[in-house]
């Protein structure tokens, strides 16, 4: 973090990029967590071309501003360093690929890797719904599920790098086939993706027909924003596999608050944007759930406040500690 004799006006300007598998964006990104500039470009799938793309972008994001140092989210397991990236499912990054030492030498700027979702923990760490909080946990629930511990204003990583992924956590064994290659994790359960699973499921045990969302779930056209949607209008089909959803949400939110104990958890990730019609039933379920239900305090959940922007600020506010 920045030294407190510093102000933020006066801090370097830094940019962060969240490099996703379909679109790269980037955002430059002020001390007091400001996006005054941003850009989006394609992500290239060859890993000379990511590079030269980054390059180009940084290149023309300093013609208008004093860039000090980039951060770049990455979806994939870093080495308890940040410096390289072990895998990437949906990037060309593999093996232990030394990107910050490409990236830097390309650029010509310090450069700062991380994981995405601690990027979007520290971003709501320093400028969001975890403010001042001590022992928390980030839970970003989209495609799948990402997750961060915090303690103290330190990203817990594990011995390697890769803790904690808890949406790998087997809740149903024997379940859900898992890209993972396991079966039953929480992510086949409680993501988006998962959302449309369980609507098949609730619409092949009867009495959904009517439902204006059924026809689409049958035939397997529907996406977890079209379950949201129904749900949200009352249809009773997107009402009965959204409420499932929440439930598994619940234990997994309960799994956490088991282990750890934290005094926060704070929802972030895209299905996080329709947490009204979820949210109650998940916290319920977590406090049924937990070890010593009733006789215990709770964690405060929450959504996350900074939104799809949080990777870029997170790792921009990090990038900048290397300045």
């Amino acid at each position: 973090m920045l030294p407190e004799t510093r102000s933020a006006d006066a801090a370097p300007l830094t940019i962060g990029f969240d490099i996703g598998g379909t679109n790269t964006r980037a955002g430059v990104v002020t001390a007091a967590g400001e996006i005054i500039d941003s850009r989006s470009i394609e992500t290239p799938h060859d890993a000379d071309e990511l590079t030269a793309s980054i390059t180009r972008l940084v290149a023309e994001v300093r013609r208008d501003h004093d860039i000090a140092a980039v951060g770049a989210a990455i979806a994939g397991f870093l080495d308890p360093a940040c410096e390289k990236v072990r895998f990437a499912p949906h990037l060309p990054w593999r093996n232990d690929a030394p990107v910050k030492a490409i990236l830097e030498a390309s650029i010509g700027l310090p450069v700062r890797l991380e994981h995405d979702a601690n990027s979007a923990a520290w971003g709501e760490y320093r400028f969001g719904a975890a403010r001042d909080a001590e022992t928390w946990v980030f839970f970003a629930v989209g495609t799948g599920i990402g997750a961060t511990l915090m303690h103290r204003g330190e990203i817990y990583r594990g011995s390697f790098g890769t803790a904690p992924e808890f949406g790998h956590i087997t809740v149903v064994p024997g379940g859900r086939v898992c890209s993972c290659g396991k079966h039953g994790c929480l992510e086949r359960y409680a993501s988006g993706t998962a959302l449309v699973d369980t609507a098949v499921e609730v619409a092949s045990a009867g009495g959904y027909k009517g439902c204006g969302l059924y026809r689409a779930v049958v035939d397997k056209r529907a996406t977890g924003h079209d379950v949201m949607r129904a749900a949200r209008r009352g249809d009773a089909l997107g009402k009965a596999a959204v409420d499932k959803f929440a439930r598994w949400l619940g234990m997994g939110l309960s799994i956490v608050a088991d282990v750890l104990d934290p005094e926060l958890i704070v929802l972030g990730g895209g299905v996080s944007s329709d947490a009204d019609l979820f949210l109650g039933t998940a916290r319920e379920a977590m406090a049924h759930d937990m070890v010593g239900a009733g006789y215990r305090p709770l964690p405060h959940v929450t959504c996350a406040e900074r939104g799809p922007e949080a990777g870029m600020l997170g790792v921009a506010d990090l990038a900048r500690e290397l300045v």
